[in-house]
């Protein structure tokens, strides 16, 4: 048995305070762990299915297909990326066109990957096109966020609303729809050639604040049994 005597009063309390933390923080990352095995659940089943034409209000990373007319004439850049090129490696970022259709709202479309300076001419049809792809949730910035150069129209948040209004367009669609493809023959834009499957390793988070937590316990209880003999 433990001896409980005054000068344990603050050692236990500071204990039991960084014992919340711990487990706070563990079922925190268990709770992360159940939404992104969700995630990648419904990542691998749209990748399985074929597209399906756009709905109002697609589910995140739905694969989808969507009928409209590119305005070339209006582009933004997103992110900020180094690619190997034939030219060698090159930074660039993610090629933002927004996409008319009739009688709905103006679509954001994430034609892919391109060179900041590129050697030749981008793949930019101003024409009508039926694109393929997955459906991206909007991003808001991050603490540590390069800020946005609105300027130059180039965005480090994949905020729609934040770059439509950029480009001068009301009422967008709240999510980009993520081009899906083969790199055309100029190379750029470069699409993605599948659905993003999102790292997790929450399970390993899981178990180190956890285990934090079980080795705090058996060192608070032995620094109390040994107090407890020379109290």
């Amino acid at each position: 048995m433990i001896a409980y005597s005054r000068s344990m009063v603050w050692p236990t309390v500071t204990t039991l305070v960084m014992l919340a933390v711990l487990l706070t923080l563990g079922t925190w990352q268990l709770q992360r762990l159940h939404w992104k095995e969700d995630v990648l659940a419904r990542v691998g089943r749209a990748e399985a299915n074929a597209p399906v034409p756009l709905p109002p209000s697609p589910d995140p990373f739905a694969k989808v297909q969507v009928t409209g007319r590119l305005r070339a004439d209006l582009t933004a850049l997103y992110g900020a990326e180094v690619r190997e090129t034939p030219a060698g490696p090159k930074m660039g970022a993610h090629l933002i066109v927004p996409l008319e259709r009739d009688g709905q709202r103006p679509l954001l479309v994430d034609r892919g990957w391109v060179p900041l300076m590129p050697a030749g001419p981008l793949d930019l049809p101003n024409t009508d096109v039926n694109l393929t792809g997955f459906v991206r949730p909007p991003e808001a910035a991050a603490w540590f966020s390069a800020a946005d150069n609105l300027a130059e129209r180039h965005f480090y948040s994949l905020d729609p609303a934040r770059i439509g209004a950029a480009l001068r367009l009301t009422d967008v669609a709240p999510f980009v729809l993520v081009v899906l493809g083969d790199a055309p023959p100029s190379h750029w834009p470069d699409p993605a050639r599948h659905l993003p499957r999102p790292p997790n390793n929450h399970l390993a988070y899981v178990v180190t604040w956890y285990g934090l937590a079980a080795t705090l316990v058996v060192i608070f209880l032995i620094w109390a049994r040994k107090g407890s003999k020379h109290a």
